[in-house]
């Protein structure tokens, strides 16, 4: 695993030294000489390599990374740029943008593009085994990533959380500071993106309240690759 050397690393390198991210180790470490394990071993944290800590102005969270090949790359809802098929989830997401914003839907599903802008993308668990969703649940990623989402939550400036679907809301009892913005919805998936995602305009008002406190919004138009 790339190891986090950025920022991040005084907010979350205790997490590190516990005993349950010993285990959590040497169970990914195993998978992948084991097993297929997406996503790569070196993509892993890339959500906080090319996010900051101190640039995060959204957060929009995932479960576990895509299982198929060749589409995880360690951000939340995003495809590697040679992926030609776009995931049914960001196929809704691009809609909503397009119906929000206006933005034309891309050809492609790299959204590197909004993580350089301070959008955190992250997934609760950060590695799947192939063709098995939800294969390294509960065996403490979560742990971890609740410690990420404590660390953004301790942040003294506006930050907007996109929360969509009920296991992203399990993490509100968590969001407790005043400056943040907690945005809900259902699921982009096409499971339940007509329960409340669609309309949801999420992206237009995580820029409004951007705006309104002095911070640069997010360019949300992904380009055509």
């Amino acid at each position: 695993m790339g190891m986090i050397q950025n920022d991040w690393l005084e907010e979350i390198s205790d997490e590190f030294r516990k005993p349950y991210y010993a285990q959590l180790f040497q169970f990914v470490k195993k998978e992948y000489s084991t097993y297929v394990v997406y996503p790569p071993a070196e993509d892993i944290f890339n959500a906080f390599h090319f996010t900051p800590l101190s640039k995060v102005k959204v957060v929009i969270l995932g479960q576990d990374p895509y299982h198929n090949v060749n589409q995880a790359h360690g951000l939340s809802f995003s495809v590697k740029p040679d992926q030609k098929e776009i995931p049914p989830s960001l196929v809704n997401i691009y809609q909503e943008l397009h119906d929000d914003l206006g933005c034309y839907i891309p050809n492609n599903g790299y959204l590197k593009k909004w993580a350089d802008q301070g959008v955190l993308m992250l997934n609760t668990v950060l590695t799947v085994r192939a063709h098995q969703a939800n294969s390294h649940q509960g065996r403490g990623w979560e742990q971890f990533t609740d410690a990420v989402i404590e660390a953004v939550n301790r942040q003294d400036r506006p930050v907007v959380y996109m929360l969509w679907g009920r296991p992203a809301q399990s993490k509100i009892p968590m969001l407790t500071n005043p400056k943040h913005l907690i945005l809900k919805a259902s699921h982009p998936s096409p499971l339940s993106a007509f329960r409340g995602f669609f309309g949801c305009r999420h992206f237009s008002q995580a820029n409004d309240f951007l705006k309104s406190h002095g911070v640069e919004p997010i360019d949300w138009q992904i380009e055509n690759i």
